[in-house]
């Protein structure tokens, strides 16, 4: 059946309001983060008097910004690496072995996501610090405290993605490298993994954003020396200004290499989720 005449023109209408929608907040981003304070303090003005990158300098200095950038490269990194290793064993032994509890597993790794983030916030609280009383082992207000947080938001997801995966994946596959000598654990990364790479890029990129733009918990579990970005943000705002330019300028540079990664890896991460999905 052929479509009306004026359908088209209603997709570009909706597309191009769409458009406007998503992009006008990252040009007012941008353009704030290029006017001096005056501009952005006083009354809204869609282009700058004058355009100047001092914010872009000052941003490094009004707070520890390189501090926090380290932080949130490292804790995130960390919570990636460490829920795409344990992902990985875990969702290769759901998908291929038959063991008691099996299923027991997978549904109680999947109503994990039913219930909200702060429903945690205090067990998680209460566990670090008793844990440092009990223990002395700091996880209250450190990077590593945080990086168990994270693990308990990303792992989850990342099991019950990785299994559809590899449940797509051929079992003839695993019977060849079994004829061929190899063990389970060879099989796994020699093969299996591979043709799994998408979904692991994936896995990967969902909880390297997780980690990196998370708030509620990382104001609540770090302190001075541990704060990540998301937290550190809030000291351009000041108990008599808050210097707005210089928040743009800030949201920017970190915002950069986090987009940059997700468009380099947009093909595989779509791919891997589409995929995993379906299978």
């Amino acid at each position: 059946m052929r479509e009306p005449a004026w359908l088209p023109w209603v997709r570009r209408v909706v597309l191009s309001l769409l458009a406007v929608f998503t992009l006008a907040p990252i040009y007012v981003m941008i353009t704030s983060a290029l006017k001096p304070l005056r501009d952005v303090q006083g009354p809204f003005r869609w282009w700058p008097s004058t355009f100047t990158v001092r914010p872009f300098v000052d941003i490094w200095h009004t707070v520890p910004l390189g501090r926090y950038f380290v932080n949130s490269v490292i804790v995130s990194g960390a919570a990636t690496i460490c829920s795409v290793t344990v992902a990985i064993f875990a969702a290769y032994a759901v998908s291929r072995y038959r063991f008691p509890g099996r299923r027991l597993f997978s549904v109680a790794v999947l109503s994990t996501q039913m219930f909200p983030g702060i429903l945690f916030l205090l067990p998680l609280f209460l566990i670090f610090v008793n844990v440092g009383n009990l223990t002395g082992l700091e996880l209250y207000g450190s990077r590593t405290g945080l990086v168990i947080t994270y693990l308990t938001f990303s792992l989850p997801f990342s099991i019950w993605m990785l299994v559809g995966y590899f449940d797509g994946i051929p079992r003839g596959l695993d019977e060849s490298a079994q004829v061929d000598g190899a063990g389970p654990v060879r099989t796994l990364f020699r093969v299996i993994l591979p043709t799994a790479l998408p979904g692991v890029i994936a896995v990967a990129v969902y909880a390297f954003m997780t980690a990196w733009g998370e708030v509620l918990f990382a104001s609540v579990m770090t302190d001075d020396t541990s704060r990540t970005l998301p937290i550190g943000l809030q000291g351009y705002s000041t108990e008599h200004d808050v210097y707005w330019n210089q928040v743009m300028a800030a949201s920017l540079v970190v915002s950069v290499p986090v987009v940059a990664g997700f468009l380099a890896l947009q093909r595989h991460f779509v791919s891997g989720l589409t995929a995993g999905a379906v299978k």
